[in-house]
């Protein structure tokens, strides 16, 4: 099954939009060295994780956070962990995530015990006052689950530039996809006798101070040490080309708007890059929808973007940095969070 499912998912690089991702079989380098492990330890590369594949250090660093949180055997359970994914997503209105790992969960163990973990993922969306609600889950186990929080409101709005509403191809018969999806979940677990070692590959990105407002991932050196090398790797690929102006307006437009979206309309784009050039006002409303409201990006708002820097690798870099900068700020709520908690994710 795992070599149809691997055949399969060459295919569904083409699902990727608006950039090419890197196939498998010309990867060289740290892309083939990610794209390894990817295989080994997760059992395919899933688009989500290829479609960084233009940028290297944003790759690398998406793997770190996704194999950290998600993969390394830890003290919290991969069916816990999906339900977190899950619901993050849900609330994140990704329905290619949702579909995923939804059918991923189906194929754990235990799978209904953790209906309180997804009730409180869906809610680490709505603004300041989320996830402040007694935690299901104890102190020991927070750098996981709220790790992967913070992985999945990152990888949602990469998945929502960069893929389709759906990881099976809109032709599919109907009555094909639930089967599709259960192969390729069985398919999402590491290799005959491998081992998803904490902190394994964390040297594939240089070591980093931990961001301020993750306090909660030093409980785990590895989560910890993911987390600061991927977030300090995106930034310093962010600083050699996003103007400095660009950079400031999204933090501030992040704080205004208490990261949550901004809408119904487009107003607020309007009004939170007035008094920027023309080059960095379109690198800056690209780089705000997709922090804070990717379901408002539009063609126009790519080919603006695109006629300032054709390169795929600035598209990734743009998106994966404001991406991870929404991300990032929502997981710093969790730091002032720690209530009573319960075992149950175990």
């Amino acid at each position: 099954m795992r070599p149809l499912v691997r055949i399969m998912l060459k295919g569904s690089l083409q699902q990727i939009r608006h950039i090419a991702a890197v196939p498998h079989d010309e990867a060289r380098g740290p892309v083939a060295e990610v794209y390894a492990q990817a295989r080994r330890e997760f059992g395919v590369v899933a688009p989500p994780l290829a479609l960084h594949s233009p940028a290297p250090e944003a790759l690398a660093a998406s793997w770190l956070l996704l194999r950290e949180t998600l993969l390394a055997e830890g003290r919290v359970s991969r069916a816990a962990k999906e339900a977190v994914a899950t619901g993050v997503s849900q609330a994140n209105d990704c329905s290619y995530c949702v579909e995923v790992h939804e059918a991923k969960l189906a194929t754990l163990a235990n799978a209904g015990a953790h209906a309180p973990l997804a009730d409180w993922a869906r809610r680490s969306a709505e603004g300041p006052a989320a996830g402040q609600d007694p935690l299901p889950f104890d102190a020991e186990q927070a750098p996981e689950i709220l790790g992967t929080a913070v992985t999945f409101h990152y990888l949602n709005r990469m998945v929502r530039l960069f893929l389709p509403d759906s990881p099976v191809p809109e032709a599919a018969p109907a009555a094909g996809r639930g089967p599709v999806m259960r192969m390729v979940a069985r398919a999402m677990r590491p290799d005959a006798g491998a081992t998803v070692v904490p902190g394994a590959a964390n040297g594939l990105l240089p070591a980093a101070p931990l961001p301020t407002g993750l306090d909660w991932a030093a409980a785990n050196p590895a989560v910890a040490d993911a987390l600061a090398r991927a977030v300090a790797s995106v930034d310093t690929a962010a600083e050699r080309w996003i103007p400095e102006p660009v950079r400031d307006r999204l933090h501030s437009q992040l704080a205004l708007h208490d990261d949550t979206a901004p809408g119904p309309g487009r107003a607020w784009l309007g009004e939170a890059t007035a008094g920027l050039s023309g080059t960095e006002s379109a690198t800056a409303r690209l780089a705000l929808l997709i922090a804070l409201n990717p379901h408002q990006i539009t063609a126009t708002d790519l080919q603006e973007f695109r006629a300032v820097h054709p390169g795929d690798r600035e598209l990734v870099e743009l998106a994966s940095w404001s991406a991870l900068t929404a991300a990032v700020r929502i997981g710093a709520r969790f730091t002032g969070s720690a209530r009573p908690m319960t075992s149950a994710a175990r």
